[in-house]
């Protein structure tokens, strides 16, 4: 794969690459579905794993890029402080809570809710600009509601589609992604993606530790599950992250975004087609029009 992307021109390999990430990604909630649904996986144990892992590999691909340089983050402590928050509060809200509303529902719901977050970073600039919104944005958050309502209720406001729990943990993967957004803006410009997002995920890989150590594994464990974690873990974290990034040569913001909604749709298409997940028509039309938020906000 890698010399037959070699061989494409830029726009080519820059769509290929967030392509895979979205795949990846998507496929991911499905593989995180199955452990938690099927072989009982501890959500708690497989956060704080996940967290580890991935943020110690993305640290190693740092590292080989820019050598001892991505420990001096820590020299600067105002920077070391909104490291620890961002691990802490950005990286555990958006890992955990997106986990858990997979873990309590499925993962084309949970990650169709999460897709909310864009439209919620698009009303807090709105919101500290101090000006109304424009009439893109109040349709992109209008399309989002109306989705939203349809995706959990299928149109009738005294039922629930979903579980409260699958829900409410949706939502608030939906403000994590927001807040994970948004927070550390200024890290990214300062020390890079990697290093950030590296260390972000080792802090709350470490933090998560004492609510479940990694020792305390729960649920079954077979060949099969050596296969899935490893995916979740290389395939739907630090490639399809390192992939992302590397599209962002080729392509624009609004390109990689754009693109990127194959993530809720490869993962409601795995969900349905391998663990049976009952989706109809009017969820399909809940999730587009959630989507469809991203294709306003991205035109801006």
């Amino acid at each position: 794969m890698g010399k037959y992307i070699l061989s494409l021109d830029n726009r080519s390999k820059g769509f290929i690459l967030v392509i895979v990430a979205a795949l990846f990604w998507g496929i991911s909630g499905t593989v995180s579905q199955y452990m938690f649904q099927q072989l009982h996986i501890n959500t708690e144990w497989f956060t704080t794993c996940r967290l580890l892992l991935a943020g110690s590999l993305l640290l190693i691909i740092a590292f080989k890029n820019e050598g001892m340089y991505i420990f001096d983050i820590w020299k600067q402590k105002s920077d070391g402080f909104k490291l620890v928050i961002f691990g802490i509060v950005g990286m555990i809200g958006v890992q955990y809570t997106y986990l858990t509303a997979i873990a309590h529902g499925n993962a084309a719901t949970a990650t169709v809710l999460q897709y909310l977050g864009p439209g919620l970073v698009t009303m807090y600039y709105v919101l500290i600009a101090k000006r109304l919104p424009t009439l893109k944005e109040l349709l992109a958050v209008f399309s989002a509601l109306i989705g939203t309502f349809l995706l959990v209720t299928h149109g009738n406001i005294n039922t629930l589609t979903i579980s409260k729990e699958a829900f409410i943990w949706g939502i608030l993967s939906a403000f994590g992604l927001a807040f994970y957004t948004i927070y550390p803006i200024g890290l990214l410009k300062k020390w890079g993606s990697f290093i950030t997002v590296g260390w972000g995920m080792l802090v709350a890989g470490i933090v998560f530790s004492f609510i479940r150590a990694p020792w305390q594994f729960e649920g079954q464990w077979y060949v099969t599950t050596n296969f899935a974690f490893l995916f979740v873990v290389i395939c739907g974290t630090v490639l399809s992250f390192y992939f992302y990034l590397d599209s962002l040569k080729y392509l624009t913001a609004s390109e990689t975004s754009l693109l990127a909604c194959a993530e809720p749709l490869s993962a409601a298409l795995t969900s349905v087609i391998f663990l049976g997940v009952s989706f109809g028509w009017i969820d399909w039309l809940g999730s587009l029009l959630i989507l469809f938020t991203i294709v306003i906000l991205s035109r801006e």
